[in-house]
């Protein structure tokens, strides 16, 4: 206005015709411009969501943090080069299944009392409950964790598909067989539909997934390879209409192995002074950011890049405690610990978010983020309501990627358990608020009351230093935290050991490795490796998710308990075996009743895959695979007991 009062008559004569003919055009194009709209795809007012999730990749496994010069991951540069990059990214839980839950529920693990990667094992259960008894040098027990993402629960995939978007899930899932899989929880497509914690065998073809092959015409094909590609062909057979592509990577989980030429070319660029020194993990490292490369460019020459939502981060810290070409697979220096550790090599991951129009194209942030936040940040992002009752335990990102503050005042990871690993910790919470975060060990002080590590991880990002002693005020703020956290969340806590015996408690022993598939006088316990089978007669072992019988006698077999299985039964099973022929029985009343026979025979030649039919007229109750005598190992891949809908699979 004060512009205008300062201009001629004349001027403002023709700046009024202006304005006239302005209007008269807007009033023209109105239904030209409507109709134009209404001919748009559904993708310019719906982007795509690509969410690309690695197993196992630590903090320091990428060059977005200046940690490593071994690895090379120029893909993630690249995506870095598009979006925003967080420094402060934190997954729900050191272990995979649990950030999964949070991932696809914007609930923590607390909450759905997912809190182990036990989700392959085949008994199920959907309910967390407190245990009863530990080890005697154990000073709290450990609670019962569920065993599979109940379907009750809505999904991210959920939500989109109710907002018109098509959903893929491709690659790892580990929160269930089915009823439990990706096609009961908002997916329509998933591949390679399989249930187990790694890729099935190995990364470089031939695989031994169920009904998932390599391509005859790829020699030495890569999993990734293969999982790029049919995540391409569904971008492809959606780029008209949205679409969430949910990748989420077999790498660089274990079984360690890598495309033979990648091996070499590290293997001569090792650095001996260097922790990071594994040429076969950076091999699978640089498989994986080469799949991510695949899906950019494919986003490229699909012109749907300015329209496609990209996510990257991992489901905890790199490991730490395998052993591979004659070391650990990587480190996370400079933090402390590893995958399955509440210290920050645990838990701290990579994290890229790129929302075109929204997030400002290579820059950085500190803000605190955590695997339960993705959900509410798509939902606000995409202008989506929540379900009638629906909350979450994260909070929206989307201030934060338009440059503003997000709304929180702390974050939490709860793992009330103690895996045989280095940095290990009795079962612990954590919370992370500013510089500063509180680790709370359950009744692991004196006279069952709890244990406090504090760290400033901004001087002390190596977690060295404890100063609970020294700021026992700011222990019981934070601790107050935790507290309010655990009863809205509604956790199942461990409760103190009444079998707790002081002689046999040694406080020098944490966080020292302890044999795998052990328990020692900490208390530290692995999940059972045969997974409820028992070997008789034999010697049994899984390696590399294979399972390997030996010294076999006369009278070997695997039992397991089947009691939920009943009437006319098949099992079938992945495996390797001289030929020969033997029998499955079943004891309907139990291990004193009589058995009953069915006789099955072994073709020999390599793998194959045996089904025997089980004429059963009610509940199986234990059953027994009896195995036929030969010098060399039997090797097992997975078992299968299918009747009457009721599904147990194992993958060993």
């Amino acid at each position: 206005m004060r512009r205008l009062c300062h201009e001629s008559p004349t001027s403002l004569k023709a700046a009024s015709m202006n304005r006239t003919a302005i209007a008269l055009f807007v009033l023209l194009c109105v239904p030209s411009v409507a109709a134009c709209a209404e001919d748009q795809p559904r993708t310019m007012a719906k982007p795509n969501i690509v969410f690309i999730l690695a197993d196992d990749l630590g903090w320091a496994d990428t060059t977005l943090y200046g940690q490593t010069r071994y690895y090379q991951t120029p893909n993630l540069e690249r995506l870095a080069r598009r979006g925003m990059t967080f420094t402060r990214a934190y997954s729900a839980s050191p272990l995979c299944s649990p950030t999964r839950s949070a991932i696809l529920t914007g609930l923590s693990p607390a909450r759905t009392g997912i809190t182990v990667p036990n989700c392959h094992l085949p008994q199920v259960v959907l309910q967390a409950s407190a245990g009863t008894r530990g080890p005697p040098g154990q000073k709290a027990v450990m609670p019962v964790a569920a065993t599979r993402l109940r379907v009750e629960y809505r999904t991210l995939a959920e939500s989109l598909q109710d907002a018109g978007y098509a959903t893929g899930h491709f690659g790892k899932w580990h929160l269930g067989a089915e009823p439990y899989s990706p096609l009961q929880q908002g997916f329509e497509v998933d591949l390679p539909h399989h249930p187990g914690p790694g890729p099935a065998g190995s990364y470089v073809a031939p695989w031994k997934f169920k009904d998932f092959d390599a391509d005859p015409n790829v020699p030495d094909q890569h999993l990734e390879d293969r999982m790029a590609r049919e995540a391409v062909a569904f971008m492809e057979q959606h780029k008209d209409a949205p679409f969430f592509l949910n990748y989420w990577m077999f790498s660089v989980h274990a079984p360690f192995d890598a495309k033979r030429a990648l091996v070499e070319k590290h293997r001569a660029r090792v650095d001996p002074a260097d922790q990071q020194r594994c040429p076969t993990y950076a091999a699978m490292v640089e498989s994986m950011d080469d799949a991510v490369g695949t899906l950019l460019d494919a986003l490229d020459r699909l012109k749907l890049s300015d329209n496609t939502i990209l996510i990257f981060t991992a489901d905890n810290g790199g490991n730490m405690y395998s052993e591979v070409d004659g070391t650990v697979p990587t480190s996370n220096r400079p933090l402390r610990g590893g995958k399955a550790t509440m210290f920050e090599g645990g838990t701290r991951v990579p994290c890229i978010i790129a929302w075109p129009g929204i997030t400002k194209a290579a820059t950085r942030s500190a803000a605190l983020v955590q695997s339960e936040d993705y959900y509410p940040t798509l939902l606000e992002g995409l202008q989506l309501m929540p379900a009638d009752g629906q909350k979450f335990d994260g909070v929206s990102l989307f201030p934060v990627l338009q440059g503003n503050d997000a709304a929180r005042d702390a974050i939490f990871q709860y793992f009330p358990h103690n895996p045989a690993v280095p940095d290990w910790l009795p079962p612990a919470v954590s919370t992370h608020r500013g510089d500063w975060k509180l680790i709370r060990i359950f009744h692991g002080g004196d006279d069952g009351a709890h244990r406090h590590l504090l760290f400033n991880l901004r001087e002390d990002p190596g977690e060295k230093q404890n100063l609970a002693a020294r700021q026992p005020a700011l222990v019981q703020e934070l601790d107050t935290l935790i507290s309010r956290f655990l009863a809205e969340t509604g956790a199942v806590l461990p409760v103190p050991n009444p079998a707790f015996d002081p002689a046999q408690y040694h406080p020098e022993l944490e966080g020292q490795p302890t044999p795998k598939n052990s328990a020692s006088s900490t208390g530290t316990a692995t999940a059972d490796p045969l997974q409820g089978w028992k070997a008789r007669g034999c010697a049994a072992d899984v390696k590399n998710g294979i399972l390997q019988v030996s010294q076999l006698t006369g009278g070997t077999f695997l039992g397991f308990a089947a009691a939920r299985h009943s009437g006319p039964t098949t099992v079938t099973l992945r495996i390797k075996a001289a030929a020969g022929a033997s029998h499955f029985d079943w004891l309907p009343g139990g291990a004193r009743d009589k058995p009953q026979t069915v006789s099955f025979k072994l073709a020999g030649g390599g793998w194959q895959e045996l089904t025997i039919a089980v004429p059963a007229t009610g509940p199986l109750g234990i059953v027994r695979l009896y195995l036929p005598k030969q010098d060399e190992p039997i090797e097992i891949d997975w078992i299968e007991i299918k009747s009457a809908g009721k599904v147990t699979r194992t993958e060993f």
